[in-house]
């Protein structure tokens, strides 16, 4: 036993705690000598997860999740790597969210784990003290408060107070002549937070604010000047709950409302913001919370790596996609190597789209990002759902006749093909796990 001591303490010498720190392992109590320190290995890596058709498909929990999960959760309920929660779903609290989820998956999850689609709205201070008209279902009032807005107008509220605006369900016109109530200040930007239920109670009455600069009391303007600041959250053109086939999505509200405008003015409906997933946003949000997590548990390791699990290529993929574009031109910009290189291979040194705009709304919010990639794995569970088998090559090129994405968003053939393609969740964790060499324990 002796002779074996100094093999014990040179293995706890400075180069070999560099070298096992590099493994993602920082030691252990040695059978020999009795040397304390932490077993566990700590993730290099995070992983951001799409709810609809990845984890649940309506309120039922697709049976691979909480296979992954069990992979992912201790004994003690506490994740063995950062994870991030990020849905378009905007309608309601991200602590709503969060308990919804705890239930369905059976594993604790917190508020700071998720991220719904209007929740990058908190860093969009300048409007936080306008009249701001929300869209949406769910309890959108208290939403917007809580994301910081002090003055908050709903639809309902505006049928209320003009109930000669809102014609095209018989029912429920005014039976007796009405004149406008007029008792709301002057809305002085419009929030859209996720699909309403009533399309063309929303649709008129936006249209009116826009058309009216927020006068509703007052006839449609000719738009010679710019309407008023419109900010959209989930650019989903549909999604997947329990029916076999794709339901429409706040984005095909977006589509109706957009195409309305243009018929009735000649001109392009413009947004201040678009939030959710594919935006650039979500992702800077998502990656913070990814490593505020490792720096709670204090993993020492720093996060340089994500994965984006979703089943959407118009949304999962390519916003992930979009968001390694970022994080590529970040490292770029600090290697002028790396810029000749990206410039050779794309034929500009600009590839990757530029907001500046968003950057600096987040700019004092949150830190800049630490990791320097986000990769790309698309499931056959939900809105992506091949009658094939899923096929073997993980760099197999998935070929889209129409773009799906929002408008604004140019379409760009590699932002849509996935990094990995697998069956499930399930298997997407499998599949990190033995890229990054993790065995968790």
């Amino acid at each position: 036993m002796r002779g074996l001591l100094p093999f014990c303490r040179g293995l706890y010498s400075l180069s070999n705690r560099q070298a096992r720190r590099k493994t993602g392992i920082v030691g252990s109590r040695c059978g020999f000598c009795g040397t304390q320190s932490n077993s566990k290995p700590q993730p290099k890596f995070g992983l951001l997860f799409d709810i609809d058709g990845v984890l649940v498909r309506g309120r039922l929990p697709i049976p691979a999740a909480k296979k992954a999960f069990e992979k992912l959760v201790d004994s003690q309920g506490q994740f063995k790597v950062p994870v991030v929660f990020v849905t378009n779903a905007g309608n309601c609290l991200r602590q709503t969210k969060a308990d919804q989820l705890s239930h369905i998956l059976g594993v604790p999850i917190t508020l700071d784990q998720v991220i719904l689609s209007h929740s990058p709205l908190r860093v969009f201070k300048k409007f936080h003290d306008k009249c701001v008209l929300v869209s949406g279902q769910g309890p959108v009032l208290e939403i917007a408060k809580n994301l910081g807005f002090k003055k908050v107008v709903s639809i309902d509220m505006l049928r209320e107070s003009f109930p000669l605006l809102d014609m095209v369900d018989h029912n429920r016109r005014p039976k007796l002549p009405s004149n406008p109530v007029g008792n709301l200040p002057k809305v002085e930007a419009v929030i859209l937070f996720g699909e309403p239920i009533r399309w063309e109670t929303n649709l008129q009455l936006i249209i009116d604010v826009l058309l009216t600069n927020g006068n509703l009391g007052s006839v449609h303007g000719t738009q010679t000047q710019p309407h008023l600041p419109l900010l959209a959250c989930n650019m989903d053109l549909m999604w997947m709950a329990e029916a076999h086939s794709p339901r429409f999505g706040h984005g095909t509200f977006l589509v109706c409302l957009e195409n309305i405008f243009k018929k009735i003015t000649g001109q392009d409906l413009k947004y201040d913001a678009l939030m959710g997933k594919p935006s650039e946003l979500t992702y800077h949000f998502a990656e913070y919370l990814i490593r505020s997590q490792a720096m709670q548990r204090q993993w020492k390791l720093p996060i340089t790596s994500l994965y984006a699990i979703g089943d959407n290529l118009m949304t999962d993929i390519y916003g992930a996609n979009l968001y390694n574009r970022y994080l590529e031109e970040r490292v770029a910009r600090q290697n002028p190597k790396a810029i000749a290189k990206m410039a050779a291979a794309t034929g500009s040194t600009t590839a990757v789209p530029q907001e500046e705009e968003a950057e600096n709304l987040w700019e004092g919010e949150l830190a800049l990002p630490s990791a320097t990639s986000c990769k790309s794995v698309l499931v056959c569970t939900g809105v992506y759902n091949p009658k094939a088998e899923v096929p073997s090559d993980a760099n197999h090129c998935i070929k889209e006749t129409v773009f799906h994405g929002h408008r604004d968003f140019r379409f760009d053939p590699a932002l849509v093909e996935p990094g990995y393609i697998v069956k499930d969740v399930a298997e997407a964790v499998d599949l990190i796990f033995e890229q990054e060499k993790f065995v968790p324990t």
